[in-house]
C-alpha cells in the first residue's frame, strides 16, 4: 500500500535494455567546486549519492549502470525514451522517415548542437559513432547486426540502410547511452576517463569517492536549472540514506528496502516508487560442469524459493517472476514452470550422475547488496539439496573482470532499464552474444531470437519471443528471480525531478528550493 505522502508516479511498462553494473578505481583529476545547499534562485550544484563507482566513463563500453547514471546527463542520443510510457521520442534528432520497404531510415538532426569543447555537432559525428560500435566489435554491436550501412548525406542527414526490416530501430539506437554520440575529434583513448558529449551537464572532475559536472551553458535543449550535479559514491544504503537525511545528499537510489514503507511518511523528503523494467536473475556457468548439464540446472531452478528470496532482497519492492519481462508490460509472458520441490530436484541431481555433495561458487558484489542477501538466502535452500553455496563477495570492479573472464561457477545480478523485448533476451542468450558470459547456447533459442528481431507483425513477433523465454527458462540459461520496484528518494522541497521505469536518472529539470 502507498503511504499518503509517498509522491505517485506512474509509467507505463514496456518492455526491454541497461545493464545492472558498476564499479572500479578510475584515474584521478581535480575535482569541481560544487555545494549541496544550492544557491540563490535553486539554481546551485546538487549532490546525489549512487551505490557504485563507475568502471569507466567510454559510453561505448561500459555495461555498468552507475557509469550511465552519470553518462545519461552527459551524452545524447539520436532519439530518447519519453519518461511517460518509454517510447521512443526526438532527441539529437527531430524527426525520421521510413522508406515503404522499411530498409531505409533518414534522419533529420537538430540545428545548433555543440560538444562540450565547442565542437559542432554534425551528421559525421553519429556515423563516427556507430561505425566505431560497429567496426571495433563493442558492447553494443549486436544492437547494428541487421545495418547495412551509415552515411551522412550532408551535416544534418543521416541514413540508416538495412538488410532487413528491423521494427526496434529507435529502441536498438536510442534506448540508453550505451548508444551515445561522441565527436569524431575524439582521442578514443580518453574516453575511459573523460567525456565530451552534447549533453545538458559537462564533466568537471573525478576522483575515487566523486564524480562532478557542471551545467553546459551552450547546450542546445532547454538549459538545466541547477548549476552542476556530483555523484557521490556510498555503496552501503544505510549511510545513503543518512547522507540524505543530514543534508550531505539531496538525493538517492540507494535505498534500504526495509526503509522504504516508512520513508513515506517522512515529511522532510519525498519518496518516489514505480515499477521498473529491470530484473535480476542467477546465472550458472554453461561451459563449466556439472553447470554444463541442463539437468543441474534444472535441480537448482526447483530448489529455488523465490517469494523467499525476493522477501529477504527487497521487502514490498520487488516481485518474483520466472521470466524476465514484468507483469505489466505488453510483453510479459506468463510461465512459471518451476515450482519449489526439492524431491524434484534430487532426482534431477541422479539423472545427471551428480554423486554426493557439490560446491557452487556463487559470485555477489558488495556494492549491490541487495545480491549478498539472495545468496545467503539461496545457500540456505540449496543446502537440503546437497548443494554447499560458497558465497564469493566482490568488490565491482573485480566481479566485473571475473565475469568476463568465465571465471565463476554462478554469478547473481541485474539488467536495468529494459525496453523493447530483444533487450531483455538477445544479447544475454544467444549463442556468442556480447552479454552472454554464462556461455549458454540452443540453436532453436537462436532461430528464434533471429526470427522475433525481424518481424515487422506485432502479435507474431511477441509470439516469438515468449516461445524464445520458455526455451531459455527450460534450459535455465538464467534463473530470473524478480523484477523490483525503481526507489529513489530526493530532499522535500525539490521540484522536477521524475522517477522512470527504465531507471534512466535525468536531472537537468531538477529544480531547487529557493
Amino acid at each position: 500500500m502507498i503511504a499518503m505522502r509517498r509522491r505517485s508516479v506512474l509509467a507505463t511498462l514496456a518492455a526491454s535494455p541497461l545493464v545492472v553494473a558498476g564499479c572500479s578505481a578510475g584515474d584521478e583529476v581535480p575535482t569541481g567546486e560544487g555545494n549541496a545547499s544550492g544557491g540563490g534562485g535553486g539554481t546551485g550544484a546538487f549532490v546525489a549519492a549512487i551505490s557504485a563507482q563507475p568502471d569507466q566513463l567510454d559510453p561505448h563500453k561500459t555495461t555498468a549502470y552507475a557509469a550511465f547514471q552519470v553518462l545519461e546527463n552527459v551524452y545524447d542520443t539520436l532519439v530518447v525514451p519519453s519518461p511517460d510510457d518509454l517510447s521512443m521520442q526526438p532527441s539529437l534528432a527531430t524527426d525520421w522517415e521510413t522508406s515503404d520497404d522499411e530498409l531505409t531510415w533518414t534522419f533529420t538532426l537538430v540545428e545548433g548542437a555543440t560538444f562540450h569543447d565547442g565542437t559542432p555537432f554534425r551528421a559525421s559525428d553519429v556515423v563516427f559513432s556507430y561505425r566505431r560500435i560497429i567496426d571495433q566489435q563493442l558492447a553494443n554491436s549486436a544492437r547494428f547486426a541487421t545495418v547495412a550501412d551509415i552515411t551522412a548525406p550532408d551535416d544534418s542527414t543521416v541514413v540508416i540502410t538495412l538488410n532487413q526490416p528491423t521494427p526496434n530501430l529507435l529502441s536498438r539506437i536510442g534506448a540508453f547511452k550505451g548508444m551515445a554520440i561522441v565527436s569524431q575529434d575524439v582521442d578514443e583513448q580518453s574516453l575511459t576517463t573523460q567525456a565530451n558529449g552534447t549533453g545538458p551537464f559537462s564533466l568537471q572532475g573525478s576522483s575515487a569517492s566523486e564524480i562532478s559536472l557542471s551545467r553546459f551553458e551552450d547546450y542546445w535543449g532547454d538549459a538545466p536549472q541547477i548549476g552542476g550535479v556530483t555523484f557521490q559514491f556510498l555503496p552501503e544504503p544505510a549511510a545513503a540514506l543518512t547522507a540524505l537525511t543530514t543534508d550531505q545528499v539531496q538525493w538517492t537510489d540507494n535505498v534500504p528496502p526495509q526503509r522504504v514503507a516508512t520513508l513515506g511518511d517522512d515529511e522532510s523528503v519525498e519518496l518516489g516508487q514505480v515499477p521498473s523494467v529491470d530484473y535480476w536473475y542467477l546465472a550458472m556457468n554453461c561451459a563449466k560442469a556439472p553447470f554444463d548439464d541442463v539437468a543441474v540446472r534444472r535441480a537448482v531452478a526447483f530448489a529455488v524459493d523465490r517469494e523467499a528470496v525476493t522477501e529477504a532482497a527487497k521487502f514490498d519492492t520487488a516481485r518474483p517472476n520466472q521470466t524476465a519481462i514484468p507483469e505489466g508490460s505488453e510483453w510479459y509472458y506468463d510461465y512459471a514452470p518451476f515450482e519449489t520441490d526439492v524431491d524434484q530436484a534430487r532426482q534431477l541431481l541422479q539423472q545427471a550422475g551428480v554423486q554426493g555433495p557439490l560446491t557452487m561458487g556463487l559470485m555477489v558484489t558488495s556494492e549491490y547488496p541487495e545480491t549478498v542477501t539472495a545468496a545467503q538466502v539461496l545457500a540456505s535452500q540449496l543446502e537440503p539439496l546437497g548443494i554447499t553455496v560458497d558465497i564469493q563477495t566482490e568488490d565491482f570492479a573485480t566481479w566485473l573482470d571475473r565475469q568476463g573472464r568465465g571465471d565463476f561457477d554462478a554469478f547473481m545480478l541485474g539488467w536495468l532499464g529494459n525496453i523493447d523485448p530483444a533487450d531483455f533476451y538477445d544479447e544475454q542468450h544467444r549463442t556468442d552474444g556480447p552479454n552472454n558470459y554464462q556461455k549458454y547456447s540452443n540453436p532453436v533459442t537462436d532461430d528464434l531470437l533471429d526470427r522475433a528481431s525481424v518481424e515487422p507483425d506485432r502479435d507474431t513477433r511477441k509470439s516469438l519471443y515468449d516461445q524464445a523465454a520458455k526455451q531459455i527458462v527450460d534450459d535455465v540459461s538464467y534463473l530470473y528471480l524478480y523484477n523490483p520496484d525503481a526507489v529513489q528518494v530526493w530532499k522535500q522541497g525539490i521540484t522536477g525531478y521524475e522517477v522512470r521505469a527504465d531507471k534512466a536518472v535525468n536531472f537537468d529539470t531538477v529544480v531547487l528550493p529557493s
